[in-house]
């Protein structure tokens, strides 16, 4: 076996340096490992066909002109080279987790031949992040090229260890089994490969596109170890013969059977070229074998090339593979899936998490579900779910508490985003060393750890997260309610309890009734009366929120359990605290009430100066348009007559009546200058004579409501059709139109079926001509007032940026530019009022949150266009629910309903017809200018009555300019 081995090791040709390298391609990566002085010596070959002349004068004419000019060039550079290495390295040291001046530092270092140092720094690199295929790639080709001896080769033996954990990816597999052969020659290398390859398979033989490779490569080197042993079997003996030579052939038709029952990529040509090495008829189990994976390959075939027409990061593909894969239930298919999609979408934390979760829930491998946790939390730090997972699963699985307490530190220093991550990964180490405790002991060393790391937790919470978020991550003091729970229940030690809830009342709770109610039962199960009745007085003298309800439990528990002193106390501190209660609430509402009547007056005033300043621009216009008219139809309709013409003109002009309006001309041209019917000479921009068809509601479960449409969207039944049509069969589309006949952004699309308009629901927020159109349900809101027609994300997009103060001609394309620097830019949208008017606001949505974390630091304070823009991570405000109407005092009577308006204030049906000259201020509005009126003098109280007015009263009003 050893001369088979040393004859293989032989007739093996070298390994190569990577994919498809050759000889050149190693002796160029060693010449790239070089130092840059030593290169720089290094020039291109002479022409072999010039004269040594002519190479004499050149080099004589090289350097006449400038000998030193090249040697000057390259020590700027690597003054340059050298400079940037010492700004990248005291970066990483005050920020260790940039991952790209990582890559930046290795890259320049191996520019510049340091061969050490690139070692260090790719080392330091891997411990914090897992390094992408091409990164190992270049890391092992380095390695190979300068491994000299067998402890060398043993080093890349490591190395190879290490890049195959990150991730899985077959051509680092692929490199694995072929350097493996090189060393076939020592102790053991036989072995080794085998192992090597086979470990391959394992991980990335049920790879369809890229698993061929693996078994072609290790179907080869069997074949080589056959035909090297070929020669010698007619020397052996039958038994030597069988051990060696036909156990060689069975390795080799074994490895064929496992490669066609599974479903590959080009099954057609390994199934053609094994019935050709067979020389016999293919075993029937095998064909069974092979149909059958054919038959799953095409099942898998619309995945794959969804996969290989789609670009990268390919999650939604990648998803859909997943699901596929989860319905079939193959542990090992459902495995490769997930590891193949996180290659590409390393920095998506959902992906990892549900990865997780199948392994935690299904495998349960130790191996493999740590080392899925582990990458997890190296790939997204900064997702505290993450850690808080792996730390169940090392607790699950038995890990060492001082590798637990470890993890535990480097979650804190993983930099999450809100203050609330820390409380969490705070209260997921506390609930484990909560499970670590004997409590049937007094005293424990668990116990004292668990209470000191009580104590820590509040310290770093109120010193680290409250000073770097300038907020409380735990305001409402879970952690410390927690603690004073495990004092009170587990370890019996009240005293502990009330001075910890002592301190959650002093941060600002005491004003909620649930924190005394919670302090209340704590008591009630585990204190004493005494201390129950104390706090539910001090609840009721504090608890602004639902004084009621803790003065019922006080009542409650003395109706019960007090004596008729105690009962006369309760009654009593009750009373007078509801009582000033109500006084509050009472005179909060006066001035609420107050507030509303003088926002309301403004706002009628504001109307009114509107209204005025319409109707006067409205007057200008119908002069001009009566003008107009008249002129038009003194040449079509009065001849060339001049005299007549001039007189007709006059008796218009005369005819106008001191307001404006038109009054002799209304029989002939219309109220305000529109064209009776009939009449074909009508102004330029006229009215659209659309039917006004009132919504039937009995269709609203086939009819979609479709807004925020463009306003100067041209025809838009015409345009919203084939966007529908493509849904289903449409029966109508109501597009709804102001009285001046323009577009008001919204219409109705009513739909055969009522499968077709649920369908529609799925074209919400698609872009028409540059906006999002709505597509929602349409639901009658006058029996249905509580459904929200659109319900806006209020939660934390921590993928998403919102910039302010942008220049209004700054374009989509420009923005773009400037955030790609930063991370891979998903969508932008700038926004733009109904009119496409940009309003200087824009979303930039990345493809991970770091760098929307990344571009937020960068980018934020930064000018463009002479504009400083504010860049931070979306967080969409809470949107106000609707004022409930509620009784308000009037000026002059009691309290009285406050009138509810639309969203745009009063209806058209409910603007004041009486005239301005009529209208009288109200009586506040006189006091408020004149100073308050003078009591009337007779026992009335009532307001003065308006002298009666004639007619001619009336109509000299009306008169009036």
């Amino acid at each position: 076996m050893a001369t088979v081995a040393a004859g293989a090791a032989a007739a093996e040709p070298e390994p190569r340096v990577g994919p498809g390298a050759d000889g050149e391609e190693a002796a160029g990566a060693q010449r790239q490992a070089l130092p840059r002085a030593a290169a720089a010596t290094v020039g291109p070959e002479e022409d072999s066909s010039g004269s040594d002349g002519d190479a004499e004068d050149a080099m004589a004419s090289s350097a006449d002109s400038s000998p030193g000019e090249d040697e000057w060039e390259l020590d700027d550079e690597e003054e340059k080279n050298q400079l940037e290495i010492e700004r990248l390295e005291e970066q990483l040291s005050i920020n260790v987790y940039d991952y790209n001046c990582h890559v930046d530092l290795v890259r320049l270092l191996r520019l510049e031949g340091e061969l050490t140092k690139v070692r260090v720094a790719r080392q330091k690199m891997s411990e914090i992040f897992p390094l992408t295929e091409e990164l190992w790639l270049e890391w092992l080709h380095d390695e190979i090229s300068m491994a000299l001896d067998e402890s060398d080769r043993e080093s890349v033996y490591e190395l190879f260890e290490k890049a195959v954990k990150d991730y899985i990816c077959p051509n680092i597999w692929l490199e694995y089994g072929q350097y493996s052969v090189g060393g076939i020659g020592q102790d053991g290398g036989l072995e080794k490969v085998r192992s090597v390859f086979e470990r391959a398979l394992s991980h990335v033989g049920l790879h369809i596109t890229k698993g061929l490779a693996i078994w072609e490569a290790y179907r080869e080197f069997e074949s080589a170890i056959a035909e090297v042993a070929r020669p010698l079997a007619d020397f052996l003996s039958p038994l030597d013969r069988e051990q060696t030579f036909a156990s060689q052939l069975d390795k080799v038709d074994m490895l064929f059977r496992r490669q066609l029952a599974i479903p590959l990529y080009d099954m057609e040509a390994t199934f053609a070229e094994y019935e050709e090495w067979l020389e016999d008829p293919v075993p029937e189990t095998v064909v069974q074998s092979y149909n059958k994976a054919l038959q799953q390959l095409e099942k898998y075939k619309p995945y794959e090339e969804a996969l290989l027409s789609a670009e990268a990061p390919r999650l939604a593909e990648y998803q859909a593979y997943i699901d596929f894969e989860m319905k079939i239930g193959d542990p090992a298919r459902i495995q490769l899936i997930f590891e193949r999609a996180l290659v590409e979408n390393c920095l998506v934390p959902d992906l990892w998490i549900r990865y997780s979760q199948y392994l935690d829930r299904q495998l349960k491998v130790r191996e493999l579900v740590l080392s899925a946790h582990s990458r997890a939390v190296r790939n997204c730090p900064w997702t505290v779910s993450l850690w808080s997972r792996y730390l169940l699963a090392m607790e699950r699985h038995g890990v060492d508490h001082r590798v637990i307490s470890a993890t535990f530190e480097k979650a804190l220093s993983a930099g999450f985003i809100q203050a609330t991550d820390y409380v969490e990964i705070w209260q997921t180490y506390l609930d484990y060393l909560r499970r670590r405790v004997d409590f049937k002991q007094d005293s424990s060393q668990e116990l004292e750890e668990l209470r000191a790391a009580f104590a820590r937790a509040l310290d770093y919470l109120k010193q680290e997260v409250e000073e770097r978020f300038n907020e409380s991550g735990d305001p409402s003091c879970m952690i410390m309610q927690n603690w004073a729970r495990i004092e009170a229940r587990l370890c019996s030690n009240m005293q502990k309890a009330r001075e910890l809830w002592d301190s959650i009342m002093t941060k600002g709770n005491a004003k909620f009734a649930n924190m005394w109610l919670e302090y209340y039962n704590l008591e009630r199960a585990h204190g004493d009366t005494q201390h129950c009745r104390k706090a539910l007085h001090r609840a009721v003298q504090c608890t602004s929120d639902y004084p009621e309800h803790v003065c019922e439990v006080l009542l409650t528990m003395e109706r019960t359990e007090g004596t008729l002193e105690d009962w006369d106390i309760a009654v009593q501190k009750t009373e007078t605290r509801l009582a000033r209660i109500n006084e509050q609430r009472l005179k909060a509402a006066e001035k609420e009430a107050a507030l509303a009547q003088q926002e309301e007056e403004r706002a009628e005033q504001q109307k009114q100066a509107r209204a005025e300043k319409k109707l006067l621009k409205r007057k200008k216009k119908t002069r001009g348009v009566e003008q107009r008219r008249a002129e038009e139809d003194d040449e079509k309709e009065w001849g060339d007559d001049e005299e007549e013409q001039l007189s007709k003109r006059r008796r218009v002009e005369n005819s106008v009546a001191p307001d404006g309006v038109a009054q002799d001309l209304e029989a002939e041209t219309g109220l305000f200058g529109r064209a009776p019917s009939g009449d074909t000479n009508t102004p330029a921009k006229q009215k659209r004579d659309l039917p006004k068809v009132a919504h039937d509601s009995t269709k609203d479960s086939i009819t979609v409501f479709v807004s925020n449409l463009p306003y100067s969207m041209g025809e838009p039944e015409a345009k919203l059709r084939p966007l529908f049509e493509a849904i289903g069969e449409v029966t109508e589309i109501r597009p709804i139109f102001s009285n001046r006949g323009d577009f008001r952004g919204y219409c109705y699309v009513e739909f055969k079926e009522e499968r077709s308009a649920l369908q529609a629901l799925a074209l919400d927020r698609k872009h028409v001509e540059g906006r999002p159109m709505f597509v929602s349900p349409c639901v009658d809101k006058s029996k249905n007032p509580n459904f929200k027609m659109f319900r806006y994300s209020t939660a934390l997009e921590k993928h998403k940026l919102f910039i302010s103060g942008l220049p209004f001609s700054c374009t989509k394309e420009e923005l773009e530019d400037l955030c790609k620097e930063h991370g891979t830019v998903k969508d932008i949208r700038l926004v733009t009022n109904r009119a496409g008017k940009p309003k200087g606001l824009a979303y930039v949505e990345y493809e991970s949150e770091s760098q929307a974390s990344q571009a937020v630091l960068k980018m934020d304070g930064t000018t463009i266009k002479d504009n400083v823009i504010k860049v931070a991570i979306s967080n969409p405000p809470q949107r106000k629910a609707p004022e409930k109407p509620e009784a308000r005092k009037g000026p002059t009577g009691p309290m009285v309903p406050r009138q509810m308006y639309g969203a745009r204030g009063k209806g058209r049906t409910q603007l004041a017809l009486l005239p301005r000259a009529l209208q009288r201020p109200s009586t506040a509005a006189l006091q408020k200018e004149n100073g308050p009126a003078p009591p009337p003098p007779g026992p009335a109280s009532g307001p003065p009555e308006a002298p009666k007015m004639s007619n001619a009263d009336f109509a000299k009003l009306l008169l009036r300019k």
